[in-house]
């Protein structure tokens, strides 16, 4: 492979850019601004786009939250069994 160049000096000091994948991404992005307007998304599917995928996001975050709660109540109930479990093995 061809020698790393740096891009800068800051921050990203370490961040190396192959020419092959500079070349590649330039090909990518004339190939991408070269589609026909038909190709390309409408301003209306891409709102619809993020609509969806702000609904499944939030459905997503509601599903993470009920599994939470039900784990929690899961180990609490197996703690408690194993409490009265102990409780009665001591009488």
């Amino acid at each position: 492979m061809d020698c790393p160049e740096t891009l800068n000096h800051g921050p990203r000091a370490h961040a190396y850019v192959y020419p092959t994948e500079l070349e590649q991404w330039k090909q990518n992005a004339i190939t991408a601004l070269s589609e026909t307007s038909e190709e390309r998304a409408s301003p209306q599917e891409t709102r619809d786009s993020r609509k969806r995928i702000k609904e499944l996001e939030r459905d997503l975050r509601r599903k993470d939250k009920a599994l939470a709660e039900t784990t929690a109540l899961l180990v609490l109930s197996k703690q408690l069994q194993a409490i009265f479990q102990h409780a009665d093995e001591e009488e």
